[in-house]
């Protein structure tokens, strides 16, 4: 099992009487309990050292259940936490959990370049079982496993790990990874960059902070020029003996399951889950935090909305069963 490595330099602890004064909440917070808060996670992720967020009723089975401290929300929504959750109420959950995001991450919101980088050749020593091609540059506490190969002008960042028998082609760049064995990652692939994620204000874009990584399982296969963005509060994960075709887009907090297919130029948009053996044809799109079930076949081209469930076929935009798809298509035809 891989060690769970922090990429990002973390402040705090703050606290809450310091982050409710930040987000200017609606309820009163005068009277709030005070307590320090370590974190900022996901409902699921957090623990009771920790603040969340809550902005919308389709997380309501998995809120209820939260460990955090404190909530984000809105007066509406509070009513799906648990009751020793302390919830604090604004306006815009999104620019509120982007700025606390902030104060606990200042840098997590651009890619900074790594000034630990060092040509491998001034010390494959370190790395006995690895072939390297030329002018590789490696970052500190890099982690490269036995018989694995990097190509030419590739960048691995600090703090990566990768597996054994991996084999990473040239001019890829690998950041805020942690990557499994058996992993084939073709020439230009960009994994671990930083999601497009910011939240509009009248004046200027303020950048949501990235501060998950991007876990790629065994066996999985990144054909040319993918890009793997990773998490903003939780993981890019991408399960095990999965294949990427060219130009396929990962965004942030998307995960994946086993031995699924995915044709070139796909998206999936953010926080979407796929389930397991899951066939998506070529420049099909996934909308953001949809559910796509097991054995799901979804044809080139289409456009999906909405939640798909286990063993489906769909098609065309927006995509609807396949069957449909082709009655529909007849019905044009005449």
């Amino acid at each position: 099992k891989m060690a769970q490595n922090q990429f990002f330099e973390k402040q705090g602890p703050f606290s809450l009487k310091e982050i409710a004064r930040l987000v200017n909440p609606s309820n009163e917070f005068s009277t709030l309990k005070d307590c320090k808060i370590y974190g900022v996670k996901n409902l699921l992720e957090a623990n009771e050292n920790d603040m969340t967020f809550l902005n919308s009723s389709k997380y309501k089975e998995v809120s209820i259940k939260t460990k955090a401290s404190a909530c984000l929300t809105t007066a509406n929504l509070s009513q799906f936490l648990p009751e020793k959750c302390i919830t604090i109420n604004v306006k815009n959950i999104l620019l509120a959990i982007t700025q606390v995001s902030k104060m606990f991450y200042p840098k997590a919101d651009l890619d900074h370049h790594d000034g630990k980088l060092v040509d491998v050749i001034n010390f494959k020593n370190k790395f006995p079982q690895v072939k390297f091609g030329k002018n590789v540059l490696v970052g500190e506490n890099v982690r490269i496993g036995k018989n694995s190969v990097i190509g030419n002008y590739s960048i691995i960042e600090s703090n990566v790990e990768i597996g054994d028998k991996c084999l990473i082609g040239s001019h890829v760049t690998i950041k805020n990874s942690l990557i499994s064995n058996e992993v084939h990652i073709q020439d230009g692939c960009r994994v671990g960059v930083k999601g497009f994620g910011f939240i509009p204000l009248a004046k200027k874009n303020l950048r949501t902070p990235h501060i998950g990584k991007v876990i790629l399982k065994d066996g999985v296969e990144l054909v040319a020029n993918c890009t793997i963005d990773r998490g903003s509060l939780s993981d890019t994960i991408i399960g095990d003996n999965t294949f990427l075709d060219n130009q396929v887009h990962i965004a942030h907090n998307v995960k994946i399951g086993r031995n699924c297919m995915i044709a070139g130029q796909c998206g999936i948009a953010g926080s979407t889950t796929v389930g397991n053996n899951v066939v998506m044809g070529g420049q099909a799109g996934l909308s953001g935090h949809l559910k796509i079930g097991n054995n799901v076949k979804i044809g080139g081209g289409s456009g999906v909305i909405n939640d798909i469930l286990d063993n489906s076929q769909v098609m065309g935009y927006p995509a609807v069963s396949l069957r449909d798809f082709i009655k529909a298509k007849r019905k044009n035809a005449k």
